[in-house]
């Protein structure tokens, strides 16, 4: 094992190139930019291609073409970029191509985006959330793996402090197990044999006039409801006897999770609980995690939008409140006072009284 000290997006890069990835598309926009400055910088040495493209619709465009051809590829943006690459994000989906996403957020604004989609249609993408660079490092090689096992999206969620941070981190390749072999691609190869191959997002089948929708809709269905059920991820710390229990994902986590082993030391009932994987949900855990508490605290640095999936989880077995907030810099890129660990300490313990604000 090689420890270099790395920046976050340089990290995430170097993990991408581990895990094979040789082509990505992207258009700049803080604070995944530098994302993009570090794959022009090092996809070429690799035998790689990065394309600062006109657009995001470009960037997500030219990377649909060459997932086609079973090359492992990326693109990325903030959420405002995503936004636009909505549409060519729920047709991937359909299509089943295994593209990853790299999701700089600015703060933790963009959760609903990210778990729910803006596009249309039924679909779903796996969505990892690191709290810190080395997680980030090790999630982005299992993004890879994830996308070409279920032949699905899978974006890594980050935000302004994990690209910008740095870290001493090993990013070695990383052994995930066997895949399936890519039968579905297009690469030129099979033209003029009877046995070409057909790529699309409506279910369209080689021989075959029209498409069955009903048909194709609930086989994906089905697919989603596997990778439900296979790929929840969670940490839980000191849940067992904790009266109240604190849920954070993302850099936010790691602030949080620091809070709770200090009042713990201090006396403290206290638990924590930190989805990694944002959908699926670790909805199950979270039950689990909290049945014996009497609260459970949302930190989140947004109006409130992860709150949702724990009211959900927990069916009204016990209050859930909101310690979070809208909190961000003057440029809006989301390190702002939720990220002191005083103010994070005082939210926490604001939980453990019968009226917390």
């Amino acid at each position: 094992m090689t420890r270099t000290l790395q920046e976050g997006s340089e990290a995430i890069v170097r993990a991408a190139l581990a895990a094979d990835c040789r082509f990505f598309a992207g258009y700049p926009m803080t604070p995944f930019t530098e994302v993009l400055e570090y794959f022009s910088a090092l996809l070429p040495e690799h035998g790689g291609v990065c394309i600062n493209a006109e657009s995001e619709l470009e960037a997500i465009g030219m990377a649909w073409g060459a997932l086609a051809t079973g090359a492992r590829a990326a693109t990325g943006s903030t959420g405002q970029g995503l936004a636009l690459m909505q549409e060519s994000l729920s047709e991937i989906t359909r299509a089943e191509l295994p593209l990853v996403v790299f999701h700089m957020a600015r703060g933790q604004y963009d959760y609903h985006q990210a778990t729910r989609g803006g596009g249309h249609g039924d679909y779903r993408h796996v969505v990892l959330a690191p709290c810190d660079v080395a997680e980030a490092a090790r999630l982005t090689q299992l993004a890879f793996h994830l996308a070409d096992r279920w032949r699905n999206p899978v974006q890594l969620y980050g935000d302004f402090l994990l690209v910008h941070t740095w870290e001493s981190v090993d990013v070695s390749r990383i052994d995930f197990g066997a895949l399936p072999e890519k039968e579905w691609a297009v690469d030129g190869s099979l033209g003029g044999s009877g046995r070409s191959r057909n790529i699309n997002p409506i279910g369209m089948e080689k021989g075959m006039k029209g498409i069955e929708p009903e048909k194709f809709w609930k086989r994906l269905q089905s697919k989603h409801d596997a990778i439900a059920a296979a790929e929840t991820r969670f940490e839980a710390e000191y849940c067992d006897d904790a009266e109240i229990v604190v849920v954070a994902f993302g850099s936010l986590a790691r602030f949080a999770r620091n809070v709770v082993r200090e009042l713990r030391a201090e006396g403290a009932r206290v638990g924590f609980f930190r989805p990694i994987t944002l959908w699926p949900f670790p909805a199950a855990a979270l039950a689990e995690a909290a049945s014996g508490a009497r609260r459970i605290a949302v930190l989140e640095q947004n109006a409130g939008q992860m709150i949702d999936d724990v009211r959900l989880a927990v069916l009204g077995a016990a209050p859930v409140v909101a310690i979070g907030g809208i909190s961000s810099d003057e440029a809006g890129f989301g390190v702002g006072d939720l990220y002191a660990p005083d103010d994070v300490r005082h939210r926490v313990q604001s939980a453990m009284t019968e009226d917390p604000r």
